[in-house]
């Protein structure tokens, strides 16, 4: 099929009645939908500016005119309304706990305040006894002073000089003492009974 003066006169009306390039290849016959917009193309004629494709577009809004400086100043701002921190449950759905926490992703700048740590009624009593019984006998280790035979459960705040690690003697197949590790890996259950 070869391109006509015809044929591209016809490609020429039907596109700028805003006809698709579909309808265009079925009216022309032989032709398909992508020769078509190929053609469009090296017509240059791909922007459509008539009635047909403006009717097909919404409209768009108008953008606020610019005020000047010395306007704005001597215009007041109205007040913001009062916001309700009750939710009106009729209309609002509740919401979880977890949009309110921070991400756990998040970098903490030196010197500012841990986000809170887990509760203590999440880690059994036995296990906080024993852990402060060990922390007063630990070896207060720094990063560079730890190997694999050494509990490595941080204690402080990282970005303070009183961090430290614990250092006492690791349970076998576990990287912190036997303290720590009563603390670390707790059975599902016993955490599930403790929230209850």
């Amino acid at each position: 099929m070869s391109w006509t003066d015809d044929r591209v006169e016809i490609l020429k009306k039907m596109w700028g009645e805003g006809q698709s390039a579909s309808q265009i290849a079925k009216e022309l016959g032989g032709v398909t939908r992508n020769a078509v917009i190929g053609k469009v193309h090296r017509l240059g004629l791909s922007n459509r500016t008539t009635a047909g494709a403006a009717a097909k577009a919404e409209p768009k809004a108008k953008p606020a005119p610019k005020v000047p400086a010395k306007a704005k100043a001597a215009v007041p701002e109205p007040e913001p309304e009062p916001v309700s921190t009750k939710p009106d449950l009729k209309t609002e759905p509740a919401i979880s706990p977890s949009a309110v926490r921070p991400p756990r992703n998040q970098i903490i700048p030196a010197g500012q305040p841990l986000p809170p740590q887990p509760s203590a009624n999440e880690i059994s009593p036995e296990a906080l006894a024993k852990v402060n019984e060990i922390e007063k006998k630990a070896k207060k280790l720094s990063l560079m002073e730890l190997t694999e035979r050494t509990c490595k459960w941080p204690v402080g705040d990282p970005a303070t000089e009183d961090f430290w690690f614990c250092g006492l003697p690791v349970k076998q197949g576990k990287p912190y003492c036997e303290a720590h590790v009563g603390v670390a890996f707790q059975p599902m259950s016993a955490r599930r009974d403790r929230r209850r």
